[in-house]
C-alpha cells in the first residue's frame, strides 16, 4: 500500500502570489499560529482549519493542499 503525505505548498505559493503573510492568514481566517505552523512541516490540521482558510482566502481546499504518494521502501 502507497503512503501518503499532505503538502500545503500549493497554500504557501497562493500566499505569495496574494502578497500575503502567514501572520495576515492567521488574522484572516481566525486560525492559530501553531495551526499555520503545522501546515509549514506538514502536519496534520483539522477539516475546520481547512475550510476556514479556505473561505478566507476564496478558494477550494484543492488550491491550498495537494496529496504526495511516497514510495515504499
Amino acid at each position: 500500500m502507497a503512503k501518503i503525505k499532505v503538502s500545503y505548498k500549493p497554500l504557501f505559493k497562493l500566499l505569495v502570489d496574494k502578497n500575503m503573510r502567514k501572520k495576515d492568514l492567521c488574522a484572516r481566517a481566525g486560525v492559530s499560529t501553531a495551526s499555520v505552523t503545522k501546515m509549514g512541516k506538514c502536519g496534520h490540521v483539522t477539516t475546520e482549519v481547512l475550510g476556514k482558510i479556505c473561505f478566507a482566502l476564496n478558494c477550494k481546499v484543492d488550491d491550498i493542499l495537494e496529496f504526495v504518494y511516497l514510495d515504499e521502501e
